[in-house]
């Protein structure tokens, strides 16, 4: 992410049709992809399970249903998540309502880390089952409150274009990849901050690149083209762009953002071209933009976005890339499944 994929890995800076890490695994994703048996829950591997990070547990009101309270005074939905793990939603209802809730969670700055973060994973999970799920668009707006309409529709049409970007691709093979937790929100959140200031280019669309290349640089590994860091980089690049140390958060994000001025970002209507450069496909530049519309705003989804974890969409579904999953080559997934 995302924030979802499975793919063949990637890389970033100009690459004509590259399939960004996150997208063959995740994100968050943003990714953003997703397979097997629409409404099966994802496959997880593994000591799996969402990192104790945390959501809100006071819901907002909307229009999509009103619930008892779980014991402790969540919401049922939070406490679902919360001692279960995410559910892909059944109906557009049910879908909706996990947005409202999640969403409202998400943005609540009283809501404690442990909830937020099973609310994020349960965000996440609700719209991989959506992006698959046009037909319920209708029912599942009709349900949600107006003031989650573009948001929610921002993210869907970001996970609807990364899914087309990987199209029908599945992998019998899990990545040789680790998977780490992230440097902290707020830590990262002034790296781009820091970014936005020194070239201009929006801290929004710098985080969504994070979040689309390697779910916040959770995904740590190479890409068939040599790409690396939490930006994906290929050598080439980096050299020119880039300043210290391509894994380094700090040194990443201000490369990206060095590089996408360079390619006409800051000039009047530079920034899909710029977006462009970095990635060779119009459906990169869309489902990039888009989280960054959700992020510009509602700072506050960048809370959720932060949380979303890695998926790899593979030829037995989706399978939940934990953090501490670490492989030094390929691993089949049957194999990996039959770990847990």
């Amino acid at each position: 992410m995302l924030p979802d994929a499975s793919r063949r890995p990637a890389a970033p800076t100009p690459l004509v049709g590259r399939v960004p890490a996150i997208l063959l695994a995740l994100v968050v994703l943003l990714a953003l992809t997703a397979c097997g048996t629409p409404g099966a829950a994802p496959t997880t591997g593994p000591s799996s399970g969402a990192p104790g990070v945390s959501p809100s547990g006071t819901p907002g009101a909307g229009s999509a249903g009103v619930e008892p309270a779980a014991p402790g005074g969540l919401h049922p939905v939070l406490a679902a998540a919360l001692q279960d793990g995410p559910r892909p939603p059944r109906g557009p209802a049910e879908a909706a309502t996990q947005l409202r809730v999640t969403t409202d969670a998400v943005s609540d700055l009283a809501t404690p880390r442990r909830v937020l973060a099973a609310a994020a994973h349960q965000q996440q999970v609700t719209y991989r089952t959506l992006g698959r799920r046009p037909g319920w668009d209708a029912r599942v707006r009709a349900a949600l409150p107006r003031r989650l309409h573009a948001e929610v529709a921002d993210n869907v049409a970001s996970r609807r274009e990364f899914a087309a970007l990987q199209g029908d691709y599945r992998s019998d093979e899990l990545p040789a990849w680790r998977i780490v937790r992230p440097e902290p929100p707020a830590r990262l959140l002034g790296h781009y901050r820091a970014a936005e200031r020194r070239f201009g280019v929006g801290w929004e669309h710098l985080a969504a690149i994070n979040l689309v290349e390697t779910a916040m640089g959770r995904i740590v590994g190479y890409s068939v083209a040599g790409a690396r860091g939490p930006m994906q980089f290929i050598p080439e690049t980096w050299a020119r762009y880039g300043r210290g140390d391509v894994d380094d958060p700090r040194d990443a994000i201000t490369a990206a953002a060095r590089y996408l001025r360079a390619r006409g970002y800051t000039e009047p209507g530079g920034v899909a071209g710029a977006l462009y450069a970095y990635n060779n496909s119009t459906r990169y530049v869309r489902g990039v933009d888009r989280l960054a519309r959700v992020l510009q705003r509602n700072p506050r989804a960048y809370r959720g976005y932060w949380h979303w974890q890695v998926y790899y969409v593979s030829t037995a579904g989706d399978v939940l890339l934990p953090e501490g999953y670490a492989e030094r080559r390929p691993l089949p997934v049957e194999e990996f499944l039959a770990r847990g």
